[in-house]
């Protein structure tokens, strides 16, 4: 996906960025899991992903997840998990390895609601892998602990370098404000009940407040 605006970052907050881009990836070994669940975004680089992952035969079953992009209601007008699917279809996944859960608006959401579909296909699922953007990872990750704590968590996104992320979606800025929003809620949301809390390094604090000074902050939390 590139967008028509075009706003490009300096070397140094590129250099800030890229500490927190990181530290949303959790880098965990993928390895077979009982099924996965297809985070609903504004990204078709996940269904993509969740195909080839399908197609390495790391799950048997596969959920996405997700009602109209809140921020974005025009990019899959019938829902993000009814695009995903046609996507991973159109990429040769098979209709019966496909779940859909079209209702969520959160990611909270997106793994309680994914986790009762797959309840109610008579799955018994102990791991589960969450295919998110890459820097979803890590929040995916601490939702999922606390709202699904049953099980055994993976994550996984595209394996992108951030500069080729950056090129992807072309608005530089845009990239940055979803890091920094992405932080804070990793951040401010165990204080909620929401996930579970993350240790943040000195150096990905200090990035994320500079960053925030810097007038990163379109997708901050409103108080």
């Amino acid at each position: 996906m590139t967008t028509d605006i075009q706003r490009a970052i300096t070397d140094d907050q590129r250099r800030r960025a890229e500490l927190i881009w990181d530290y949303h990836q959790m880098g965990h070994e993928l390895r077979p899991a009982d099924a996965a669940i297809g985070l609903g975004s504004h990204d078709l680089g996940v269904p993509a992903f969740c195909a080839e992952l399908y197609r390495a035969g790391l799950f048997p079953t596969l959920v996405f997840s997700g009602g109209p992009n809140p921020t974005r209601p025009g990019r899959f007008p019938r829902g993000e998990a009814v695009h995903f699917r046609e996507h991973a279809l159109a990429l040769g996944v098979p209709d019966e390895a496909v779940l859909l859960e079209p209702q969520a608006r959160n990611t909270g959401q997106n793994i309680t609601f994914s986790r009762d579909v797959l309840a109610a296909a008579g799955l018994d699922v102990t791991t589960v892998l969450l295919v998110a953007m890459p820097y979803m990872e890590r929040r995916a990750f601490a939702t999922a602990r606390k709202v699904w704590p049953e099980v055994e968590v993976l994550c996984a996104s595209a394996p992108l370098e951030f500069d080729d992320y950056l090129k992807t979606i072309g608005d530089e800025k845009l990239v940055v404000d979803q890091l920094v929003g992405d932080l804070q809620r990793v951040i401010e949301y165990p204080k909620l009940g929401f996930a579970i809390e993350q240790d943040v390094p000195e150096d990905v604090h200090a990035a994320y407040v500079s960053l925030i000074s810097d007038g990163f902050d379109s997708r901050l939390l409103t108080t």
